[in-house]
């Protein structure tokens, strides 16, 4: 059988993304021993939620090194920024992630997601006339607990974006990454303080409340829907054995596989927060302590175009039907990906049998495995923005997109 020869456009496309490849490849190994040191340096300075002042500054200045117009603190947020290069009418915007975790630092591998961000940004910044594309870096604060991105997209710091990229370390290649939406709550009682021996008549105990509670959750889990998840701890005890405890807090993350799932589980697990309340006669009040998160919704274009170019580099992406059965915690790109077409794949580095958030995938993410990872995320979301920008019926899409999204505003 033969097949149709191409038609002239199509070569042309053909020539120019693989030109454009070519430069934009040669410019990332260029600049990849400072890509890799930024990855470096910010794993040995850990920062947590919104104080990622040395994180910050150091991804912002290698952006400014290259030529990008740099605008900190957008959003009202200090340790965010944006970072611009280009002019085109297809905005390409690249998140760079940085905060760590309490205790065990780097155990999420942001370092290698900034890095990467900051590496596929300066690559397309080289193709960017080229292209017609404007590329933005944008410094996205706070995402393991305060969700810097649902900030910045509620002050329309994402305003006009086109498509969003970055990639996420993992202990293996995930293109079409699913997440579970998030509720990050605070459940407080107020009791009375009295002498737990000479007159315990006197006391309300707020920590016999938060026991109730914890109870109570822990019966409804028999009854959850499937895919959704209750965990917590107690952050506040009370102060002292023989004090009856005023006060008492209990920190607990609601997960679901929707933001309409989640609303359900947030109703019944506030019953047993107020079952607390009632049983022991104190007060109680549940606080939202970071923005709630949405699941990811990834573009499936962008997906599987990621997906053709982390093959191309020799990784092995599990298979969509592998994905479904692989929810990777919550992010607050999922917010974004509900109103940019977006992505978010794991990128694989050999973290020796650990998984994220323990101590073993921290180290794992200063290794050989963790700076290939850095780069070949990188020229896996360079391929994906090329190919989104060369395909005129998906760069159509995109800026229709864009430019529905800002009439609507």
């Amino acid at each position: 059988m033969t097949l149709p020869a191409p038609a002239a456009g199509d070569r042309l496309t053909s020539v120019q993304r693989t030109d454009d490849r070519e430069r934009a490849g040669a410019r990332l190994d260029a600049a990849a021993t400072d890509i890799v040191a930024l990855s470096h340096a910010i794993h040995a300075r850990p920062e947590l939620a919104f104080e990622e002042v040395a994180s910050s500054a150091a991804t912002a200045d290698l952006l400014r090194q290259a030529g990008f117009d740099v605008e900190p603190g957008v959003a009202g947020l200090p340790t965010a920024f944006d970072a611009r290069f280009g002019s085109g009418d297809l905005v390409v915007a690249v998140c760079a992630e940085y905060d760590a975790l309490p205790e065990i630092g780097h155990a999420c591998g942001h370092n290698i997601i900034a890095a990467s961000a900051v590496g596929t940004g300066i690559a397309l910044a080289s193709v960017a006339d080229a292209l017609g594309i404007t590329v933005r870096v944008l410094g996205t604060p706070a995402e393991e607990s305060g969700g810097g991105k649902v900030v910045m997209l509620d002050h329309g710091v994402f305003d006009g974006v086109a498509l969003a990229l970055m990639v996420h370390p993992g202990p293996f290649d995930v293109a079409g990454a699913r997440s579970l939406a998030l509720a990050d709550i605070a459940v407080r009682y107020t009791g009375r303080e009295a002498h737990a021996s000479a007159a315990p008549e006197w006391g309300i105990n707020a920590a016999d409340a938060a026991t109730v509670a914890q109870v109570a959750v822990g019966l409804l889990r028999q009854h959850l829907r499937p895919g959704q998840q209750v965990h917590g701890i107690v952050s506040n005890g009370g102060a002292a054995p023989n004090i009856v405890p005023g006060l008492t807090e209990l920190l607990y993350y609601l997960r679901a596989e929707t933001a309409e799932s989640l609303a359900n589980l947030t109703e019944r697990a506030s019953g047993c927060f107020e079952a607390g309340a009632v049983a022991t006669g104190c007060t109680h009040e549940v606080v939202t302590v970071s923005p709630t998160y949405t699941e990811l919704t990834p573009d499936p274009w962008l997906v599987e175009t990621y997906r053709e170019a982390a093959r191309a580099l020799g990784r092995t992406p599990l298979t969509p039907e592998e994905e479904v059965f692989r929810p990777l915690g919550s992010t607050d790109m999922g917010n974004v990906s509900r109103v940019i077409p977006s992505i978010h794949p794991v990128i694989g580095l050999d973290s020796q049998g650990s998984v994220t958030h323990q101590p073993g995938f921290a180290a794992a993410c200063v290794t050989e495995s963790a700076d290939l990872a850095v780069l070949d995320g990188a020229r896996a979301l360079i391929d994906v923005a090329i190919a989104a920008a060369t395909d005129p019926v998906q760069r159509d899409r995109l800026l229709e997109g864009a430019q529905t999204r800002k009439a609507a505003q």
